[in-house]
Order: C-alpha cells, then structure tokens, then sequence
C-alpha cells in the first residue's frame, strides 16, 4: 500500500511552513515573515493513529500573479495538488477572508479531492472564533480553527485527515510478493530494464530525461515466483530542473522506496557514480531497504582485465556509506547479465528478513569483545551485556551496555563487521540500537 500523500496549500504567508513544521517535528521548512520564502515543496513522513502518510509543504499559491517565482510556485502548487490524495487548504483568521482566498478555494474545488478548510492562527478560540465563521462563506465545508505555532486544534484537524483515507486499503492483507524498486538519475535505463525483462514495451522509453513522471507498477513471473517491479521518475539536480513536474519526482520517488523491499539503484556506465547517485541511494538506505547497485550500459564501455575492478572501487568509494550493497554489471540494451538480477533479488530479500537466534548472536558478540575489548573513557570502560535481534527488514539488533555514552559509533560497527563475518547479510543494512542496564 503506497502512503497517502497530504498537500497543505493556501496563499503565500498564513502559515503553511509553520504547521508543516508541527507535523514533522522538525524544523525542516524554513519560516519567515516574507510571502514567498517557501519555494520548493519539502515533504516530511507524518504518522497519525496507526496511519502513515506524507505530507507536503507547498509554495504560496497566488492566482493572478505575473511574477516569475509565484507564478513558479503556484504551478508546484498545482502539480502537489494533482498528485495529493487530501488537501489541507489553509488560510489565515487574523488576514480575515480575502479575496485571493476565494480563487484558490475556486481552484482546489476542480480538483475533485477531499479539502479540508483550515483556519490558522487562532490562538485563542474565544476571541477568534466569531471570525472563524467568515470563512464558511467559501462554500468548502465546515472550517477547522487551528493554531500552528501554538499546536493548538492540530489533533482534530488529523482526525478528519485520516478519515478520507482508504480503510480498505489500509487494512487490506499484506501484499507478499516482492516489490522492487527501480531508482536512479533520469535516463539511466530503469525503464528499458523493465521493458527487457518483460520483453514487451510497457513502459515509455524514450531518450528525453523525464519521461517517466509516475512510479508504475509491472507485474514479472519467473520460476513461479511473482514480482513486482517499481519503476520510478527520475531524480534529477536542483539546477537541472527545467520542468516544475519534475521537481515532483522526488516525492514519487520516497513513496516508491516506502513500498518496496529492495531498491535497485541503476547507474549509467559511461557516466560513473555522481553525487546524484549518492543521494538517490541514501533515501533507501535510510529508510533501511536491501540494496542493489545496478550499473547499466555496461556493453557502451571500452574494457580491460582492470575496468570492473576499478569501477567496482569507485562504486564502493563513492557509496561507502552502503559497503553491504550487491554489485551487478549489466546493459538493458542487449539483455546482457539482466537474468541474473532476479538471483541477486532472491538473496537480498532472503538476507533482509533473516533471523539469527539469540544464543548464536551472543557467541559472536563475546568472541568480538575477546578479540577487541571495549574502549574506556576517563577510566570507565565500556560492558557489553547481551546482544539480541528483535526484527527484520532491516534486520535490528538491540544491545544492552553498561553506559550507552561509551558505545562509539567505531565499535558499533566493529560489532556490526563481526555480524556480517558470520552471517553475510549481503544486500542489507543491519540496525543497532543501544540501551542502557545498570550494573547489579
């Protein structure tokens, strides 16, 4: 099941970074007092009375503008609003009903999705709500007043965002086939390796960057076994950017990784591994998905005994984050080692749902403290109590330490080394958590 997406939306200046930023819990759009300042949609993953769902942060919307940037953001305004699955349409009590509210509202009503009205900066429902009442002459459903800086109404307003979700959707059986996500740059090949390996154009490939715009979902069997592949827009640079849909992708992109077991990320051969790739590769990893790295065209470069090696180590110098990843050398074109993917699948997925019994973990835990004790710190030295994993994809271990400040990041992964030795865990990351028991 894909995540709901939610656009908060409404004219430049009544609050929309600021509520974004309550929902996220974090500081993330940047707010300030000059309509305008929010000119990229930000999106930030929100969870809500067992609902997950992301949410978007959009530019002001002004109708008329003829200014560049408005005009700019009021176009992202409307691809968030194409893309939305409800829409948060905020206004401002203290601005009172404006005539520019009423033309968004004229807009948002053509769009055919649910549409909260919302009513920002009321900091005092005693005082403001009379003035709250206005807003009910915008013919959109019952306002709800909100306070943003002072998260003041803002449960209540979620209360009616999750009920336009699907329910049954949402509690539908889990899906149990294999869901792999095919991400990257634009004009990598990530459609024309689905097209291959269905041997039949279903998706449109095409040499102009950005052509997929949506993530689609292709259904693959091989040896009785389904599959199924995520093909996603493109991700491209800031300055590259020439259409604002493109600016979009990256949502689509979140959302596709959000529902997948193993990301494939594919790199184009000819260009080697750029920090776009980098980027692209971490929205993945961070969300703790098996990892493949895909490096497409590889029948377009000239080759010696030495060209994997060193291509293999720029890879893994430029994403050392991810060291776990599986490498695969392949071209979309001629069909060339694409077969072989769907084995690398199978180990991945096979690697990102295993489980290692306790007793087992705690032998290679004590082997690795004998090997390399615990570093002190001011005299007090570091004890490794118990180990223990407590789930799967990713696979997380939980370790129980004496003093959870002496546990450094090196020896974390001095453990997490150990792990891999025994076990491979190859295509996955692996999760510690560290927790404190006081000594007896």
């Amino acid at each position: 099941m894909s995540r709901p997406v939610v656009a908060i939306v409404g004219r430049p200046n009544v609050g929309k970074s600021t509520l974004f930023n309550a929902l996220a819990g974090d500081k993330i759009s940047i707010v300030q007092d000059t309509p305008g300042v929010t000119r990229d949609r930000i999106y930030a993953d929100v969870t809500w009375l067992n609902y997950n769902f992301t949410i978007i942060d959009t530019g002001g919307i002004e109708p008329e503008s003829d200014d560049i940037i408005l005009k700019s953001m009021r176009e992202q305004a409307e691809i968030a609003i194409d893309t939305a699955d409800v829409i948060i349409f905020l206004t401002d009590v203290r601005q009172g009903l404006v005539d520019a509210d009423g033309k968004v509202a004229d807009m948002l009503r053509r769009s055919h999705k649910p549409v909260l009205l919302v009513v920002n900066k009321v900091d005092s429902f005693e005082k403001f709500m009379p003035d709250v009442y206005e807003f009910y002459n915008l013919g959109i459903g019952d306002p709800i007043p909100i306070s943003s800086a002072s998260q003041l109404g803002i449960g209540d307003m979620l209360d009616e965002v999750v009920k336009h979700f699907d329910e049954s959707a949402l509690n539908e059986e889990e899906d149990e086939r294999p869901r792999i996500a095919i991400i990257g740059k634009p004009n990598v090949g990530k459609s024309s390796i689905i097209n291959k390996l269905l041997s039949e154009d279903r998706v449109i490939v095409s040499d102009i960057a950005g052509t997929t715009r949506d993530a689609i979902d292709t259904s693959i069997t091989r040896n009785d076994t389904e599959y199924v592949f995520i093909d996603t827009a493109g991700l491209r640079r800031k300055n590259k950017i020439k259409e604002e849909i493109e600016r979009y992708s990256i949502i689509r992109t979140v959302s596709a990784v959000e529902r997948c077991n193993v990301a494939v990320l594919v790199i184009d051969a000819t260009e080697g591994v750029t920090e776009q790739d980098a980027k692209i590769a971490g929205i993945a990893h961070e969300r703790g998905k098996g990892m493949i790295i895909a490096v497409n065209k590889w029948d377009a470069v000239e080759k010696d005994d030495k060209t994997i090696y060193k291509f293999t180590n720029e890879v893994r110098e430029k994403l050392a984050y991810m060291p776990y990843a599986e490498l695969i050398f392949i071209s979309a074109k001629s069909g060339q080692r694409l077969p072989k993917l769907f084995d690398v699948i199978d180990t991945v997925i096979e690697n990102h749902s295993l489980r290692i019994a306790t007793g087992v973990v705690n032998e290679i835990l004590s082997e690795a403290v004998a090997l390399n004790p615990p570093p002190t710190d001011k005299g007090k030295r570091l004890r490794l109590y118990y180990i223990t994993q407590v789930a799967v994809k990713p696979p997380t271990f939980v370790i129980f330490v004496n003093d959870k400040e002496l546990m450094h990041f090196s020896y974390t992964r001095y453990i997490e080394n150990k792990i891999r030795e025994a076990f491979g865990f190859r295509g996955t990351p692996l999760k510690f958590i560290i927790r404190e028991r006081k000594e007896k």
